[in-house]
């Protein structure tokens, strides 16, 4: 990992997530538990995150494939510029844990940590060149006002030199941690250290 950064409540730090609510013992799971915690991430079986979710085994079965479609798939918007508008929405909702692990990917995919250093001391100005902030600015506006995305506001986005899908690439991005800030901050707390 890079050098510790910490701003305004934010960390890159690596973090742990505790559930609120009881998790699934992998000593009473199905197999279809067992099968689908092993299709989601490699930590899911030690997750208290995934080992809540699979209460709903087909939930989180569809949501790991569309999470991992959106933020893995080749092809589109560079993977670090997708992790940079997750870890954009994620600082706007105030989720410290999600914003900790995509801040991480987005250092380990560019090398460095100036965009994470500056969308943690304030968003609103992040940005190290034309196209990140407008990556910024449209991640900030679709969060919190995602009926006001206009023509303007994809323009924006061309104007700096994003193609079509990669555009669709980043509202797909921004709109899957909608909802996955959602359920981190309702069902569970970061642990720290």
């Amino acid at each position: 990992m890079s050098e510790l950064i910490e701003i305004k409540g934010f960390t890159n730090a690596t973090l742990g997530w505790k559930a609120w609510l009881d998790v699934v013992s992998l000593d009473s799971a199905t197999p279809e538990q067992i099968a689908v915690l092993e299709e989601s991430h490699p930590k899911a079986k030690v997750s208290d995150y995934y080992l809540f979710l699979v209460h709903q085994p087909e939930v989180l079965k569809q949501r790991s494939v569309a999470f991992n479609a959106i933020m893995y798939a080749p092809g589109g918007m560079p993977r670090a510029e997708r992790e940079l508008g997750a870890t954009v929405v994620s600082r706007i909702n105030g989720c410290v844990y999600c914003a900790s692990v995509h801040a991480q990917r987005f250092e380990q995919l560019a090398k460095r940590t100036d965009a994470i250093v500056e969308v943690f001391n304030d968003p609103h100005t992040a940005g190290t060149s034309a196209r990140e902030r407008a990556i910024v600015q449209f991640s900030i506006e679709l969060t919190n006002n995602p009926d006001g995305v206009s023509p303007a506001s994809i323009q924006a986005l061309k104007d700096v030199g994003l193609t079509e899908p990669e555009i669709l690439d980043l509202m797909h991005s921004v709109a899957i941690f909608a909802w996955a800030n959602r359920l981190m901050l309702n069902l569970g707390e970061p642990v720290f250290g």
